[in-house]
């Protein structure tokens, strides 16, 4: 999966250790169709945009179909036409088309191309879990979904329960990878599951991601925090890149078994 611009951790930024950047892999017609959902964990709240064209900041017109209308999700030129109503920006498709892209999409038009096989290299799905003091907790997740995909096709990300879910009582999950693989696991749910049975942070990811591994031989990887600010970044691919921030201390890896701290710099 893949993503443009996003919202932003400044705290992140600002050590200069993680960038969601810009871009999109294009689909098979090359074309920019992007996915996103934001979930509040105290009340359940939830808002979801899929195959939409010309948005930068699909997290951001997301959040506006879970304030501003009575649905969970809207869809392609739908959510599109939603966007204009609420005069939200629409941007050039080519600002959100980098020439890696461009090459990766000539590359993978080949019959004997696998548009799997980068999955979690250099592109991958903006994820974000978040708790606060009281401990509220909430996800967020954008993508632009797989490379060379068909017209119209939505992945994991827009989904409640694959791509992210929040719950006070429980915890919150952003995940990434192959969508068809996390879609049928509910892979987010599925880790939320594992610790309202007692599961740590880390074991229920890892318990998640083995299972759909076993299953469907499905690559992932998850960000998770519970609501005493306990968190985890987890994967079963070869990499993911991933930061965290807590109090004044910044966690970031990405690489199995890389977990680099240091201080945040509030100056």
């Amino acid at each position: 999966m893949s993503q443009v611009r996003n919202q932003r951790s400044p705290r992140l930024e600002f050590a200069q250790l993680l960038d969601p950047g810009c871009g999109s892999v294009l689909t098979t017609s090359g074309n920019v169709e992007m996915d996103a959902i934001v979930m509040d964990g105290k009340t359940l709240a939830s808002g979801a945009v899929s195959a939409v064209r010309n948005i930068a900041n699909p997290v951001q017109l997301a959040r506006l179909v879970m304030d501003k209308t009575t649905h969970n999700c809207l869809t392609a030129h739908g959510a599109n036409q939603f966007a204009r109503d609420m005069g939200f920006p629409e941007v050039p498709q080519e600002s959100l088309i980098t020439e890696y892209s461009r090459m990766r999409w000539k590359k993978n038009l080949a019959h004997d191309a696998n548009p799997v096989e980068c999955q979690m290299g250099k592109m991958g799905t903006v994820g974000a879990v978040a708790v606060d003091i009281e401990g509220n907790v909430a996800c967020a997740t954008s993508t632009g979904g797989i490379l060379n995909k068909m017209e119209g096709r939505v992945g994991d990300t827009p989904c409640i329960g694959c791509g992210g879910f929040a719950d006070n009582q429980v915890g919150a999950v952003s995940t990434t990878g192959h969508g068809e693989a996390i879609m049928k696991v509910t892979l987010a749910r599925l880790i939320l599951f594992h610790m309202e049975q007692g599961q740590s942070v880390e074991a229920a990811s890892d318990l998640g991601l083995a299972y759909m591994k076993s299953r469907v031989q499905g690559l992932a990887g998850v960000v998770t925090v519970d609501p005493q600010g306990h968190w985890a970044a987890r994967f079963n691919s070869s990499q993911m890149a991933w930061a965290a921030a807590q109090k004044d201390t910044l966690h970031h890896g990405l690489y199995t078994g890389e977990h680099f701290t240091q201080g945040i710099d509030e100056s």
